[in-house]
């Protein structure tokens, strides 16, 4: 089956006209002359540079102000847009930026601009520290936003041209963080053009799928949908009521996430149009409800009234689904004209920029918001715990819960009674030992639901546990208990490496006391970014440094030459078993820490890994992708930097999970392509889930991350392939799959 074309087409702009022609049509004021000067400081700096199209770089800028017109944003921002990438791209300073276009041009350019990786040992690393920078910049003006998803969705629409490694990777990060922050704006049209262009180069073989029969159905109901359209107008029209109705087919992501979701074919999907009726008023949405009501009958439970309790990215719009003469359902959206301006076009809707100014009114909600957002990440410093908790902040608000005062707070999908307990109050969070919810006793793990009414209750003598980290659902609660523990097993740490350090000292015959207090040590506390010595006891505690090692760095050459004690039996004896300091892994600055690879993800070398300091077992190391290391690493004392060794020439197991088509041969072609790219089955199950869908799961043995790559798209080829992902974290086919 040929590949249909990206679901959402580029401009093709090519020159400045069509940006100013835009900016007209939209009845923004602008200065076309200061906007051509920036278009061709852009056009100088920019120079001979080309995309990996081939085509001028200028383009980018180009399509970037085009969309932010089209979008009826003002003309800071397209100048922004025309000049997004001078920064990063070219030798043009912070300082010519402001000399030229003036201070609110460079600092929103500034903000827009990626942190350099070659400043980070990893790219988790750069992409936390990116994001971080943004959201600070866009505290203070929310078009370092508005500019960064018009680049984005620019650089989706030509895609096409990047390898596949930077097509997932790419795509992944635009489903899990672009999209929720244009979702977050109220930008629906940006935030579905998103959606639907990482659906397309990150599920290809699932877009074809769902493109080819979302389009027979269309073909096959077109004249139905228009038939029950005119009955809409009909059925209004007597009942006195004047009003636009149109329909559409829902987005492809949309779609796909549904079918996923409920765990059904897209031959059992039938609400795959919506239709919309455009009212003059409020009053006029509840009478057509009414008449929606009356003539088709709704289904139970799936009534939305979001004009009486508008969602937090202020969308409002009634939404009911109904079944047709034939027994099928479709949803129907009624809103006024107004609410469907915002609904469409969200912040650059119900927030227009006076010239010259990018502050926001103190209480509007997009700034709120951001604040919020960056007070909660502002003490989380790992940027795997970052990047993993500012997703969750961007997820969807669809749960509204009712506090016993009658407030009404939004909480993501899956939130608990826990959750609810830390957003009122952390020490209510933290001593919370039970909760009510619409008056009946329920355990802390119970998922919310819409209208639920949630009141807590406390015992002083309950402290948090590990294991709430595993069911909460919001970052506030995550980085409170987080932080409560860490505390906890740092006091701890501090009482295990202190004597451990001292008694190694007594060995040297010098005082620990006086040691401690000496210049030399506070040297090398700041030299290892150590504020306090009770830092460098809870290291040594955790065992992140040993004390033989610590001592040697902090005594001097003539002290050390004080004969030490030899190595007991048992160290002699564990040495001649364990080898420390060989294998694939090196643990960076420490020689004789054993370092294994962890079984649940399986690294391979090539990829970035973390190690995470275990109890009496030495360094477990994980691949940074792992969905484990985001809890197991809520205490950043216990993580160490570690390196794959060089020359390793070694095979690694790496898990595989595939969804294909439940046809004969399908094992043989999976078996016979592994093969041929050197490398070898070591496990493989095979099943069915649904009539038609088989499930695979195999292990195979691969050389590095490179030779992985080369075995997916080998695996990819095979006709009837739906979906092949790499296992972590000991996720199973079928249910959310991992990167």
């Amino acid at each position: 089956m040929k590949m249909p074309p990206p679901p959402v087409r580029e401009h093709s702009i090519e020159s400045l006209e069509p940006v100013l022609d835009r900016l007209e049509a939209q009845g923004r004021p602008f200065d076309a002359d200061f906007i051509r000067s920036a278009f061709e400081f852009s056009a100088e700096m920019h120079g001979d540079q080309t995309r990996r199209s081939g085509e001028p770089y200028l383009t980018h800028p180009l399509n970037v102000a085009y969309i932010l017109a089209d979008l009826k944003f003002d003309q800071t921002c397209v100048v922004v847009g025309l000049l997004h990438d001078v920064l990063e791209d070219t030798l043009t300073s912070r300082e010519v930026l402001e000399e030229k276009f003036g201070v609110d041009v460079a600092e929103l350019v500034d903000g827009v601009t990626k942190i350099g990786r070659h400043a980070y040992v990893r790219r988790d690393q750069a992409q936390a520290e990116t994001f971080r920078k943004m959201i600070l910049a866009s505290a203070r003006d929310i078009r370092v936003i508005v500019v960064k998803l018009a680049d984005r969705l620019h650089n989706m629409q030509t895609l096409e041209h990047m390898s596949p490694e930077a097509r997932r990777r790419i795509s992944r990060e635009t489903l899990e963080i672009y999209a929720p922050i244009a979702h977050r704006l109220g930008m629906a049209r940006v935030k579905g053009d998103l959606e639907d262009l990482g659906f397309y180069f990150l599920y290809p073989h699932q877009f074809r799928e769902l493109h080819s029969k979302i389009g027979e159905k269309v073909k096959l109901g077109k004249a139905a949908a228009e038939r029950l359209r005119l009955r809409f107008a009909e059925s209004l029209e007597s009942g006195g009521l004047e009003a636009e109705i149109t329909f559409r087919v829902k987005r492809y992501y949309s779609i796909y996430t549904k079918l996923r979701r409920q765990g059904i074919d897209i031959s059992q999907l039938y609400d795959y149009l919506a239709f919309r009726i455009i009212t003059h008023t409020v009053t006029d949405t509840y009478a057509a409800l009414g008449v929606v009501h009356q003539n088709w009958r709704p289904i139970p439970g799936r009534f939305k009234d979001y004009i009486a309790m508008p969602k937090p990215n202020l969308y409002q719009s009634l939404h009911t689904t109904v079944v047709g003469e034939q027994g099928q359902p479709f949803e129907v959206q009624i809103r006024t004209r107004e609410m469907d301006l915002v609904a469409e076009e969200g912040i650059a809707a119900h927030w227009r920029y006076k010239e010259g100014k990018g502050s926001a009114p103190a209480g509007d909600l997009n700034i709120l918001w951001l604040r919020q957002l960056l007070e909660w990440q502002q003490e989380i410093k790992d940027p795997r715990t970052f990047l993993t908790t500012l997703k969750i902040d961007l997820y969807p608000d669809e749960v509204y819960v009712f506090t016993p005062k009658g407030e009404v707070m939004c909480f993501p999908r899956g939130a608990t009674p826990l959750d609810f307990a830390y957003r009122v109050h952390t020490d209510l969070g933290h001593h919370c030992s039970g909760a009510r919810v619409n008056g009946k006793l329920v355990p802390m793990r119970t998922k919310l639901a819409n209208g639920d009414m949630v009141e807590i209750q406390t015992n002083p003598n309950r402290t948090p546990s590990r294991d709430w980290l595993s069911f909460v659902a919001t970052s506030r609660a995550k980085s409170k208990i987080r932080q409560w523990l860490n505390s906890v097993q740092k006091e701890r740490a501090v009482e295990i490496g202190r004597p451990l350090l001292e008694k190694e000292l007594r060995k040297y015959k010098v005082s620990p006391r006086k040691t401690f207090e000496s210049p030399r040590v506070k040297a090398y506390l700041e030299q290892e970014g150590m504020s306090t010595v009770e830092d460098l006891f809870s290291r040594v505690g955790f065992g992140k440094l040993t004390a033989r090692n610590v001592v040697a760095r902090l005594l001097t050459e003539a002290q050390l030459a004080s004969p030490a004690s030899s190595p007991g039996p048992l160290r002699r004896a564990v040495s001649k078993i364990l080898p420390f300091g060989a294998g694939p892994i090196l643990v960076k600055g420490e020689g004789d820490l054993l370092a294994f690879l962890a079984k649940c993800c399986h690294p391979v070398p090539g990829e970035d890994i973390v190690g995470y300091v275990t109890r009496g077992r030495g360094v477990s190391v994980h691949s940074c992708e792992c969905p484990n290391v985001k809890n197991l690493l809520y205490n950043q004392e216990r993580e160490i930097e570690v390196q794959w060794a060089r020359g390793d020439e070694g095979r690694y197991r790496v898990s595989l999970g595939i969804e294909a088509s439940d046809e004969p041969g399908m094992l043989a072609r999976l078996t016979e392509v592994i093969a041929k790219v050197d490398s070898n089955i070591t496990q493989l199950e095979a099943g069915t889930r649904d009539p038609g869908l088989g499930l695979i799961d195999v292990e195979v043995q691969v050389k590095d991350r490179r030779h992985l790559e080369k075995i997916l798209a080998g695996i990819r080829t095979i006709p009837g392939l739906i979906r092949v992902e790499r296992r972590m974290g000991g996720s199973r086919l079928g249910g959310e799959s991992q990167p």
